[in-house]
């Protein structure tokens, strides 16, 4: 949806880019064709979006892994830990057991993956910057900073420290341009981890302003594992 709402770049984009198989925004579609770059979005949750993202990887030189849960997983993945026959049980009854129904992984969990293009949604100007630098073959460039970097480039009172919420701004991946605590809402952390972040310091800030280290560790878990972020 996001691609589709590139409004004024879209028609750029069509021009410029050969598109086989998008099942959102076209009824004829190429599902064996050889593709230059596949962008995957979604968690693996069935063997059929196994089978279906191993095949996609075979005829894909260069694969993307495209928002949050592709790249780690998502919400979905918050009951990995549960046994998921029993959940899909109380959820659907005895015809649940004959569900096509696995544990939620990320992209990478299954083929390998070149490129990650997080966010819940992912953000436009990201998308449009990696689609200009695949376009002359580059590799994106991503930045490697939080979204607390983003939130102080805009002079917003912290929420964490000056507020005591748990804004997960200081570990969450940048890019979003702090749009949630710009609203004046705690991050929550759909972004995923950012690079070399100091879980250390973020947890003993945490624990300063009242928010324990299992209850950081299961906010964290909403989008990516809590392994994903460090040792909490």
């Amino acid at each position: 949806m996001v691609i589709l709402n590139c409004e004024g770049e879209l028609l750029t984009l069509v021009n410029l880019l050969d598109i086989r198989d998008f099942l959102m925004a076209s009824s004829e579609n190429d599902s064996d064709c050889e593709l230059d770059v596949a962008l995957v979005e979604g968690a693996v949750l069935s063997r059929q979006d196994e089978e279906k993202l191993k095949k996609i990887r075979e005829r894909s030189k260069t694969l993307v892994a495209m928002g949050t849960c592709a790249v780690w997983g998502g919400v979905a993945a918050m009951d990995r830990g549960v046994d998921r026959m029993k959940l899909v049980e109380q959820v659907y009854g005895a015809m649940g057991r004959s569900y096509d129904s696995r544990p939620a992984r990320a992209l990478h969990e299954v083929v390998k993956v070149d490129l990650s293009l997080t966010g819940c949604p992912i953000e436009k100007a990201e998308f449009l910057s990696a689609a200009a630098h695949l376009l002359n073959g580059n590799p994106p460039l991503f930045v490697p900073y939080t979204v607390c970097a983003e939130c102080k480039t805009r002079e917003n009172n912290c929420l964490l420290t000056e507020s005591g919420e748990a804004c997960r701004g200081p570990l969450t991946a940048a890019g979003c341009n702090a749009r949630c605590p710009e609203l004046r809402v705690a991050c929550v952390g759909c972004r995923g981890p950012a690079e070399d972040i100091n879980i250390g310091a973020a947890l003993a800030t945490y624990a300063e302003k009242g928010t324990g280290p299992e209850e950081v560790a299961r906010k964290l878990g909403t989008f990516a594992p809590s392994g994903a972020w460090g040792e909490v």
